[in-house]
């Protein structure tokens, strides 16, 4: 019968993995709570204004934004859940209760999770649109709605599972070095999980970019297509180019990483960069809301409408106010959508 250790400290696994617990700020560990904050903080602003911009522009409410908006909902927890994470680390982690220690980690990991598949259901949806010549997927607001809670679902599954048996507190011997209470197993299985979603996201864009180059290269020997059309072939292969490398550069190392823990290689140092690659993962997060967000002329306009409201709003002019808002209801036309230029 195997004896567990419900009743031990965060600190007794940490010892049984050899992973330092400090109980005192060093100069790296505030370095590092002070940069993740500032990260958190940055994420948790541009997330919520796509979320407040795909609310309140009628433009937005298709199923590419749809999912937008939960890839934003889903960077927005994982900026919560890394700032939470920035206020129960350093010498603070030692003082953590077993329970309090999976709380942190199964935030992250189900925020991390959360953003991934979204990302592989927007690829897939981008990659429908494309080869049907849509601007916007015929899919059911119902259907996403069901692909949204199915998403989710999902990351909460794979967030909680470590909380709910697949840990190390019977198996000792199984003990991670990066995460001391959970099973080397399980972070094998999240990392090759989260791989393989990422090597489908390659191959999804991959054949994108090579449609649209074919595309182009059909397009430059007739003079009849219309220049906004290319135009937009253009913008949607820097798109996609900026996709696959922004996730390459920030999760690939954090995957390797986890991949090699869970293995159980004696010889990789995976402590020395452990935090270095959480950032990274992280900083995803921002890069989702410009990379999908910003590259939209309509968002872009959305966005400086939502800045300019507050910035108004905070005046002490008030006529001003009046004013922008007369001219916001200019832009409107009798059902309610907007009849400006988005790219201005």
């Amino acid at each position: 019968m195997k004896h567990c250790f419900y009743n031990e400290t965060v600190g007794f696994f940490y010892n049984n993995s050899r992973k330092e617990l400090t109980t005192y700020w060093r100069t790296k560990d505030v370095l590092v709570v002070a940069l993740g904050l500032t990260v958190s903080v940055i994420v948790l602003l541009t997330n919520l204004l796509v979320i407040t911009a795909i609310i309140i522009n009628r433009r937005f409410h298709y199923p590419i934004y749809y999912l937008l908006g939960n890839l934003a909902a889903a960077d927005l927890f994982a900026g919560i859940a890394y700032m939470f994470l920035m206020f129960h680390t350093g010498p603070r982690t030692a003082g953590l209760s077993l329970k309090t220690w999976f709380i942190r980690q199964s935030l992250l990991d189900t925020s991390l999770t959360a953003s991934v598949v979204n990302l592989l259901a927007i690829a897939v949806e981008r990659h429908q649109t494309v080869f049907t010549m849509q601007l916007h997927s015929k899919m059911s607001n119902q259907r996403v709605m069901i692909l949204i809670f199915c998403i989710w679902v999902t990351a909460l599954l794979l967030g909680l599972i470590p909380s709910y048996g697949w840990h190390c507190l019977c198996a000792l011997e199984k003990c991670s070095s990066m995460a001391p209470l959970y099973s080397r197993s399980y972070l094998t299985f999240w990392a090759i999980s989260n791989l393989v979603i990422f090597l489908i996201m390659v191959v999804v864009y991959t054949h994108i970019f090579i449609y649209v180059k074919r595309k182009m290269t059909r397009m430059s020997k007739h003079t009849s297509f219309h220049p906004r059309y290319k135009e937009t072939m253009i913008s949607l292969v820097k798109t996609v180019t900026i996709i696959l490398s922004a996730f390459v550069i920030c999760w690939t190392p954090g995957q390797v990483v986890l991949l090699l823990d869970g293995l159980g290689c004696k010889s990789c140092n995976v402590l020395a960069v452990e935090k270095y690659v959480l950032l990274l993962a992280e900083i995803n997060s921002l890069i989702n809301a410009i990379v999908y967000s910003y590259r939209d002329n309509e968002m872009r306009s959305t966005f400086r409408r939502i800045l300019c409201f507050v910035c108004y709003r905070n005046s002490k002019y008030t006529p001003t106010v009046v004013k922008l808002n007369t001219t916001d209801r200019r832009t409107l036309s009798q059902n309610g959508h907007f009849t400006v230029d988005s790219s201005i």
